[in-house]
């Protein structure tokens, strides 16, 4: 991954719910690499769904104060706030697109930070959005074909 790299909620949550599932693998080697190359971005949007699906919807729950510091630790990457122009933004997008309201909002979070990639399994990876390339870091690799 070159570039800046928008990252959605649900890679955050699969990297930090130690369930043990191939998601957990595949987004903890993700977040690595973001982290190495400096390339990572978010907004208050994915922190505030992060924190909250974390600390009440998975499996094994992250206690508060885990969560908080995990919160914390993510102030290092560029956060875009969302606010009253981005909010207007996301529902020309959400109507131009035909994407929910809070997917757009990504959009529109992931376009201002400067990142060229949307990681998310929530839309259709290889899709362009608002000039923003779709990658679902955890769709399964075609097999190639031997020779």
């Amino acid at each position: 991954m070159s570039g800046r790299v928008f990252v959605d909620t649900n890679v955050l949550i699969y990297a930090h719910d130690a369930s043990g599932s191939t998601k957990h693998t595949i987004a903890v080697d993700v977040l690595r690499q973001l982290w190495r190359s400096g390339g990572g971005s978010l907004s208050t949007q994915v922190l505030q769904e992060f924190y909250v699906n974390v600390t009440r919807k998975i499996p094994r729950p992250l206690p508060r104060t885990v969560a908080r510091t995990i919160v914390e630790t993510y102030r290092a990457w560029p956060v875009e706030v969302i606010d009253p122009t981005a909010i207007l933004k996301a529902s020309e997008i959400e109507e131009q697109y035909q994407l929910s309201f809070w997917d757009s909002l990504i959009v529109v979070a992931a376009r201002a930070s400067g990142a060229s990639m949307i990681l998310t399994e929530d839309l259709n990876p290889g899709q362009r959005i608002a000039g923003m390339l779709i990658e679902n870091p955890f769709a399964t690799v075609s097999p190639v074909a031997p020779p």
